[in-house]
């Protein structure tokens, strides 16, 4: 990778994220702020496997250390790449793979196959009288 002038490591992870392949899409992930309090819900509103655009009501610092709660995934640690309203930008110290996260968890029934089709599994049988 060529640096450009005096780009900052952090100026440099953020440009290959911004032209890294992103996934729009529109889910919540929990986020810890490293030494931090109680996690904060933010939305995801790009995720790339370097990093994702982050927004919510949390008030991070540019630089600050992170930990992600992905989908599918579980914790990824990460910093704060850039701040601006109410977004924030995350390089991930990891790749993830977007579509694992994407992915929605599927409930397996503990119904036999012919029984799941007679609606068995969204409610108990009620007893009349």
């Amino acid at each position: 990778m060529e640096s450009q002038g005096s780009r900052t490591l952090d100026e440099e992870v953020a440009a290959l994220s911004r032209s890294a392949d992103r996934d729009s899409l529109f889910m919540q992930a929990n986020l810890y702020v490293t030494n931090g309090g109680q996690p904060a819900l933010v939305r995801v509103r790009n995720l790339s496997p370097g990093g994702m655009l982050a927004e919510g009501p949390v008030r991070v610092a540019e630089g600050a250390a992170i930990e992600v709660e992905l989908r599918n995934i579980g914790p990824v640690p990460g910093r704060v790449v850039w701040v601006g309203e109410g977004k924030f930008g995350i390089a991930f110290d990891r790749q993830v793979n977007p579509q694992v996260v994407r992915r929605q968890v599927k409930a397996e029934s503990d119904l036999p196959p012919h029984l799941r089709r007679t609606g068995l599994e969204r409610a108990p049988f009620r007893r009349r009288g």
